[in-house]
């Protein structure tokens, strides 16, 4: 609960009185998908206060390679300072300037309507494989980083295309799949995949 309310509230609360935390404040986590003894699962909405869910794969050969001789030399590398937490306030504040049309912001909350089984929106697909769809978190964030994505691109105008791209992170760790998901081995990100490719995109959000 601690952690749901920093996340959520951006404070702590000790013994009946609150703290709130500085910002920039968010939270990074990793997840060993194989090794699971001891550990506890995160509940659902505690997952959903998280942005994204970003797979790691194996580094490259040279990748690694890199790793290697920068870990093992006499002297470790230090890491230098490339941004400051007033000019991270800054660039937050500029992406949440970003418009977003309202044929875009649409086709986010449809992509996430339609995640949700039993639902008008849900294709058969989502009634079979699916349990539990996406929050409207889905959509807001599905929004926002979009708005980073594009200024990241250069542009200052959201398409459908940036709403695409982040589908999976968005939403792989927020679509509840069910038993006969797991028997056709069908995955999180086959779903999104085939939701994309289900739900039209409006003409003017291209």
């Amino acid at each position: 609960s601690a952690l749901l309310e920093a996340m959520q509230e951006h404070s702590v609360t000790v013994l009946g009185k609150t703290y709130t935390l500085d910002p920039p404040f968010f939270v990074l986590a990793t997840q060993n998908p194989i090794e699971l003894e001891g550990t506890y699962s995160l509940p659902e909405a505690q997952l959903d206060r998280f942005m994204f869910n970003i797979m790691m794969d194996y580094l490259s050969e040279n990748e690694e390679i890199d790793v290697v001789n920068r870990t093992t030399k006499e002297e470790l590398p230090v890491p230098d300072a490339v941004t400051h937490a007033a000019e991270v306030l800054l660039f937050q504040k500029l992406i949440r300037k970003v418009p977003v049309a309202d044929s875009v912001g649409r086709y986010a909350v449809q992509l996430s309507r339609a995640t949700r089984p039993g639902s008008p929106e849900a294709p058969d697909f989502i009634n079979k494989y699916v349990s539990y769809g996406v929050s409207v978190r889905s959509a807001q964030y599905l929004a926002l980083g979009g708005k980073a994505l594009a200024v990241l691109d250069g542009r200052f105008n959201v398409s459908c295309e940036d709403i695409q791209k982040l589908a999976a992170p968005i939403m792989r760790h927020r679509i509840l799949r069910n038993f006969h998901a797991e028997s056709d081995g069908i995955s999180t990100d086959e779903i999104v995949r085939r939701l994309i490719a289900a739900v039209p995109v409006p003409k003017s959000g291209l």
